[in-house]
């Protein structure tokens, strides 16, 4: 067992023969010492934040009874709608951390700073255009997506989609921000800003959903408002980690002159290259998403809660979605800014031990979700319904959670070598059309209701890892040049 062990975890086993190079490799306890070192800080923050969110769930759910699960169910509807105002954004973060890290690695500080600077001026363009769209066009977006007219859960979603909508320029532009710092391997300082931010938003939401110390029970609007209270702290932090209390020293630090501000297409273009396969992939993601959740939203009757269940488990499942997102900041980081510093064999070797981290961590998280399932599931509700659906499937969110981990870890490195374009193709091949077919399959001709989506998940997250993996084992990525 040990010598399997040693071979699985051994620096020494990671690399193929051709992919050794005469330069020294580091001992094992070095690269995973550097590899958490990196990645702790991301972990922590994806899994904090993720538990905050969770947390706005149950103080939602808090509201009681119907009135609580319309609540959840209004709040989780406009999940995809939001993360589809957020498409653009997600992939232009992709960019901006590959370029970054590449610049690092070839120490390259002026050139580093001016892409970011960059970025965030077409960050700002994008998002203006989005967050005025999506305040306007809420209602009819929030019934898109599977609402019902003239119901508490409708009119709970648009309250809530409007008022974020403000919220998602300042988000945005934060986002850019920290992933050029995570870039960097400045996770620290992201996750100092999100975690602050997020407890101002955990802080606002005790006072205005409910109404405690005096404040108005706003309930979702409440909700909203401390969301929106806490994009702006993030982005607040964030200016002030990039121009006053940036150090002379530290690698990112801005002067905002209006020379500063004009468009230089030439070093756009890296971040554009890159972004723009990563933009391909999150409008698959989100057609694919938006597509699983609607037919979540068809199974809803006023006996079978499945949006609200959907809501809670969900939730649940992002929580265990947060350790491979930590990771896969983090190996993304160490691939870029090894390929920077002309290492193709270290961005191997930092992209193989993220991997086996996320294994073991998942691992972990397979037992803590089945031993935990009612006690998790009774955070959120009493409805007996939801209840009886969900114990059910967090089991499935347990068995997933390996593979999903996983996933994202491997197709985290490709994205750090800037491989977006296949990463982009799996998306399209298996979130847009694999995932909502077999979701509808299972859950309407076999009639396996909220399981069936959940197996669908299941099945796209295993596809998924497959395809990187392979992708990865390949080594093509490390010649990519950004």
């Amino acid at each position: 067992m040990a010598g399997i062990l040693r071979r699985i975890f051994s620096v020494n086993y990671m690399l193929k023969p051709k992919q050794r190079t005469d330069n020294q490799l580091p001992e094992s306890k070095e690269v995973y010492s550097i590899a958490l070192q990196t990645a702790w800080p991301s972990i922590l923050e994806a899994f904090l934040v993720g538990l905050i969110g969770l947390c706005d769930t149950v103080m939602v759910g808090a509201l009681g009874g119907s009135l609580g699960d319309d609540a959840i169910a209004g709040v989780g509807i406009t999940g995809q709608p939001r993360m589809i105002l957020f498409a653009a954004i997600f992939s232009l973060n992709v960019g901006v951390t590959a370029v970054v890290a590449r610049r690092k690695g070839e120490n390259n500080r002026e050139k580093a700073n001016e892409t970011l600077m960059q970025s965030l001026i077409v960050c700002f363009l994008i998002v203006i255009t989005m967050g005025v769209l999506g305040f306007v066009f809420a209602r009819p977006l929030m019934l898109f997506a599977g609402a019902r007219e003239d119901t508490r859960i409708l009119d709970f979603a648009v309250q809530y989609f409007k008022i974020t909508s403000v919220g998602f320029v300042f988000a945005s532009l934060s986002m850019i921000m920290n992933a050029a710092q995570r870039g960097v391997g400045n996770t620290r300082i992201s996750m100092y800003t999100n975690i602050t931010a997020n407890i101002i938003n955990l802080i606002f939401n005790y006072l205005l959903i409910n109404g405690n110390l005096g404040f108005p029970r706003l309930m979702v609007k409440g909700a909203a408002i401390a969301t929106v209270t806490g994009n702006i702290v993030a982005f607040i932090i964030c200016i002030l980690n990039i121009t006053v209390r940036a150090k002379e020293d530290r690698f990112l630090k801005l002067k905002f002159k209006i020379s500063n501000f004009k468009l230089k297409l030439e070093t756009l273009k890296g971040v554009l290259n890159v972004s723009s396969s990563a933009f391909v992939e999150q409008i698959c993601m989100r057609i694919g998403f938006f597509t699983y959740a609607r037919l979540v939203a068809g199974l809803d009757t006023p006996t079978v809660p499945a949006i609200a269940t959907y809501t809670i488990c969900m939730s649940l499942q992002n929580m265990s979605f947060t350790f491979g997102d930590g990771l896969s900041i983090a190996s993304s980081s160490l691939v870029g800014r090894s390929l920077g510093a002309e290492r193709p064999d270290m961005a191997i070797i930092y992209g193989k031990a993220s991997q086996r981290l996320a294994i073991c961590i998942s691992s972990v998280l397979v037992f803590i979700f089945i031993f935990g399932r009612y006690f998790f599931i009774g955070l959120f509700t009493n409805t007996e319904a939801v209840i009886k659906m969900g114990v059910v499937i967090i089991i499935l969110i347990a068995i997933s959670s390996p593979f999903q981990t996983s996933q994202v870890v491997v197709n985290g490195s490709l994205r750090g070598a800037g491989d977006t374009k296949f990463v982009a193709i799996i998306s399209f091949v298996s979130i847009t059309f694999i995932r909502p077919l077999v979701t509808w399959f299972l859950c309407y001709p076999m009639g396996l209701g909220l399981t069936g989506a959940w197996l669908s998940l299941i099945f796209d997250q295993m596809l998924r890892l497959i395809l990187g993996f392979w992708r990865f084992s390949k080594g093509k990525w490390t010649t990519k040049k950004v």
